[in-house]
């Protein structure tokens, strides 16, 4: 297939002229571009362009779908025609956030660090519910906790909270990794230094509030400037500007370093002089930062009580984004050990409030989004902040979506002020979300129990609304839908290396029912051959329409169908040549039948951002293969933990002549036997 060159040169006119070109890319399906400014995109102009199949606009990006086979032509021509530069899916996507608002690039950031923690910090909180009623007085019998009714459940409560603890112990390591990764420096050395924050020779920051009233907290006297030893368990604030600084000096450093002296000095100088910054300046500032907002937020309660409910109740979950929130621990045990605060406190209730809102306000998130793993990450998150871990919640599902998240402090701001107003107060802390009323004066369980309601439904009510409204916006204006808004790919994965064997490929024992015959012309009906292709993907078959993908779901390259894998392997469906492998990702291959019938396999949707990891290719551009040989491998568990879903198009590339129709035959393709698509030919082509 060829390009004309007046059909590029018309593509660039419709988006605004070279000079609204920012930065452009593309991959095995679309072209990529940031643009200077997208209203002056002519679609009318792209409606008529025969080369361009569709178009939309997601996350600053405006993509212009091509097709397989002939994008990257294109793309070559576009570059010969504006005289621009090669970029990467990376570059496009930072030229992108620098459209976005400061506030929308802050929590984009937020994002992309902390979602490849989701599967530690959801663990961790679902350990910590569990450990929560173990270990929580009045839960199940009065006064005291399960493991003191049964000491011999003791030591399982023990082992359950050492596990779950481990994660938000060292937090900051895990924030130093993907914060690392996130700013362009060395992962490792962003490991270190959350490991040196959390060393066991300091204070734990979950004594500190003990320390703090006991007037016991060690220091350091660096020559007479006297430093906390405490470290920063738990903490995300100091780790994120700890990280920043621990990049720049880094970035800093290789650029003035020769090579030959690098290993020697850019480590250990970057190392040093950031760790002697978190201890002396950053930590400290965010410490000063902290006390100043919870003196301000009980000067707030002793005065305006109403407008202190409001404001904490509403604040407490980008508090918990911050790490910000465990300074309120030493004001919740200040309180209960004074006399004259009645030996309770009148923080913890609204904290309790702002776990269930923010679990809502994710659970609703089910009822919103078509994707199935985000709606059981949504649930699974939404149990954790139920039992009084929002962590999961707050940084895998609500920031992701933003409304959520706002929906959330909604809730908890209304149910803040009508606590505040009535004075409800808490003897204890420890046990959030709904267990939390067990904290709770028995007095005021009427109250709270009118809060827990509306910490209940307004998120979720207000989440499901705005949601369903903004998905049909979304639809009707043919911008991408929610999972497309989600920024799934969210941090730089190192590009795996996985030769490509020239010779020596594998050919897999294949089913007796699948033979070469079960791909060629099948019948023979008016002169009209027939293709029925199997699934080169064991799973189940679905239609296009379940693809989170519009260039796909709209079928705008192409007809086909989609594989939900069972398997990570794709095998040839028929004996033909492999017109194409995408080198570098390894995700997509397109193959060509002896008819002259192309078809595009696409593993997962996104995965070009992993950059090859977790894809092994067996084949290579102008291989011939044989029906039932594994062409590519693919880590389906790498894929999701990325963000990734693992949904795969099998499609029949727009622009052949030789293709007459398409029809899907969807249902289960788990051995590979039955035919997923049905491809009939406008003329014999064997």
């Amino acid at each position: 297939m060829s390009v004309k060159r007046e059909d590029v040169e018309k593509i660039v006119e419709a988006i605004g002229g070279k000079d609204n070109i920012e930065v452009a890319t593309h991959c095995v399906t679309r072209l990529r571009f940031s643009l200077v400014d997208e209203s002056r995109v002519d679609k009318q102009a792209l409606d008529d362009n025969e080369l361009a199949k569709g178009y939309f606009s997601t996350q600053g990006q405006f993509q212009v779908i091509i097709g397989p086979g002939i994008v990257d032509k294109a793309y070559e021509e576009m570059i010969a025609i504006t005289g621009g530069q090669r970029a990467s899916k990376e570059d496009v996507k930072a030229a992108a956030i620098k459209h976005k608002s400061p506030v929308q690039q802050f929590i984009k950031t937020l994002s992309d660090i902390f979602i490849p923690l989701l599967p530690a910090l959801v663990t961790a909180g679902l350990l910590l519910g569990i450990n929560n009623l173990l270990t929580g007085g009045g839960i199940f019998f009065a006064e005291r906790s399960l493991v003191e009714a049964y000491p011999q459940w003791a030591d399982f409560a023990a082992i359950v909270n050492t596990i779950a603890s481990t994660a938000f112990t060292f937090l900051p390591a895990l924030v130093g990794w993907s914060a690392a990764t996130r700013f362009g420096g060395s992962p490792l050395l962003g490991v270190v230094l959350g490991l040196i924050l959390v060393n066991p020779g300091l204070m734990s920051a979950y004594e500190y509030a003990n320390a703090l009233n006991e007037g016991t907290v060690p220091t350091w006297n660096l020559f007479g400037l006297h430093i906390n030893a405490v470290g920063y368990q738990g903490q995300v604030l100091p780790m994120l500007v700890a990280a920043y600084v621990l990049v720049v000096i880094e970035k800093w450093l290789n650029r003035k370093v020769p090579d030959s002296l690098k290993l020697l000095l850019v480590a250990p100088i970057a190392l040093l002089v950031t760790g002697f910054l978190a201890f002396i300046v950053i930590g400290p500032v965010t410490f000063t930062l902290g006390n100043w907002l919870t003196e301000g937020v009980v000067w707030l309660f002793a005065t305006v009580p109403w407008l202190g409910g409001l404001l904490y109740g509403g604040l407490y979950a980008p508090l918990v984004i911050t790490g910000m929130h465990h300074t309120f621990l030493a004001v919740d045990l200040q309180l209960i050990n004074s006399d004259a605060a009645g030996h309770s406190t009148f923080l913890w209730p609204m904290l309790a409030l702002s776990n269930i809102a923010q679990g809502a306000a994710a659970l609703s998130m089910m009822f919103v989004i078509r994707s199935q793993k985000m709606k059981s990450l949504s649930a699974t998150t939404s149990v954790t902040a139920f039992l009084g871990v929002t962590e999961p919640a707050v940084f895998g599902v609500n920031v992701r979506y933003k409304y959520p998240l706002f929906m959330g402090m909604l809730g908890s701001a209304i149910g803040g002020v009508l606590l505040t107003m009535n004075d409800v107060r808490a003897f204890a802390v420890g046990v959030g979300g709904l267990p939390g009323f067990l904290a709770i004066n028995v007095g005021d369980w009427g109250i709270f129990f009118i809060g827990m309601a509306i910490a209940l439904v307004v998120p979720f009510v207000g989440t499901l609304v705005y949601g369903k409204i903004a998905t049909r916006k979304q639809i009707a204006s043919g911008e991408a839908v929610e999972e497309d808004l989600a920024d799934r790919d969210v941090k730089k994965v190192e590009n795996a290396q996985s030769p490509i064997p020239a010779s020596g490929n594998d050919i897999v024992d294949r089913p007796a029912a699948v033979s070469a015959s079960s791909a060629t012309a099948s019948a023979h009906r008016g002169g009209i051959n027939v293709l029925d292709l199997p699934s080169p993907i064991k799973g189940e078959a679905v239609l296009l329409s379940a693809v989170p993908d519009p260039a796909f779901a709209e079928k705008q390259m192409g007809d086909g169908i989609a594989i939900e894998p069972s398997e990570g392997k794709v095998y040839a469906p028929f004996d033909g040549t492999v017109a194409h492998v995408i080198d570098k990702s390894k995700h997509a291959v397109i193959l060509e039948h002896p008819t002259g019938v192309q078809i595009l396999v696409h593993v997962g949707i996104d995965t070009v951002g992993l950059k090859g990891s977790g894809f092994k290719a067996h084949v290579a551009t102008g291989d011939i293969v044989e029906e039932g040989q594994v062409l590519l491998e693919f880590d389906m568990e790498a894929i999701k933990a990325a963000g990734y879903p693992t949904i795969s198009p099998v499609i029949v590339p727009v622009g052949q002549d030789i293709v007459e129709s398409v029809e899907e035959i969807p249902g289960s393709a788990r051995d590979g036997r039955t035919p997923v698509l049905r491809i009939t030919l406008a003329e014999v082509g064997v």
